[in-house]
């Protein structure tokens, strides 16, 4: 075997041990990136659960309907500057829901993880608030939490691909009994 053909062998196995370099770097970042997402969500799930966003979105649900009725407290939305959260909770999950849209959109977390998790939330949480974000693009402009208002819109199409959430296609549900049925339609009649 002459000194051409070694060369050429030397050159193919050094090729093959760059491929496989590539290749094991490659797995080794996606890795990270997973581990990366892991830790994203995580974080994401313990600021959902902190008692002063819960009660936000509590107060989203329960309060605000009737709040907005209140000329002043819609003069409050209005008015450029800042919206004191103490008054008006729902800037806490406006706020909230704003960051969690940008890191969506940005592709800083999974769009399916996070609509697995939260898009019903994000659905109804937007149709509760966005009336109070209308107000408050009077004069702010349509610029004023957009990222809520990507990530509302992404949730709502997510959910129509997902009716029934992400569960593998395989996957068969247990029918479950719903004792109080009957009796929760006749109260509601009443």
């Amino acid at each position: 075997m002459g000194a051409d053909a070694i060369s050429a062998w030397a050159q193919v196995g050094t090729l093959v041990i760059v491929v496989a370099s590539v290749w094991a770097a490659l797995i080794q970042l996606r890795h990270i990136r997973a581990g990366n997402q892991l830790q994203a969500l995580l974080s994401l799930e313990r600021d959902f659960r902190a008692p002063e966003l819960q009660a936000a979105l509590t107060y989203i649900q329960e309060a605000l309907p009737k709040r907005l009725e209140d000329s002043e407290y819609r003069g409050e939305l209005e008015a450029i500057g800042f919206v004191d959260p103490v008054g008006h909770p729902e800037m806490i999950a406006c706020n909230w829901l704003n960051e969690m849209g940008t890191l969506v959109k940005r592709g800083l977390v999974s769009e399916d993880t996070f609509m697995d998790l939260f898009a019903k939330l994000i659905v109804h949480c937007w149709k509760q608030v966005s009336p109070a974000i209308a107000i408050m693009r009077r004069q702010r402009g349509p610029g004023q939490y957009h990222d809520f208002e990507y990530l509302a819109m992404r949730a709502a199409g997510w959910l129509d691909r997902n009716p029934h959430g992400m569960s593998p296609h395989a996957f068969a549900r247990t029918p479950l009994a719903d004792y109080w049925l009957e009796t929760d339609h006749e109260l509601t009649k009443k």
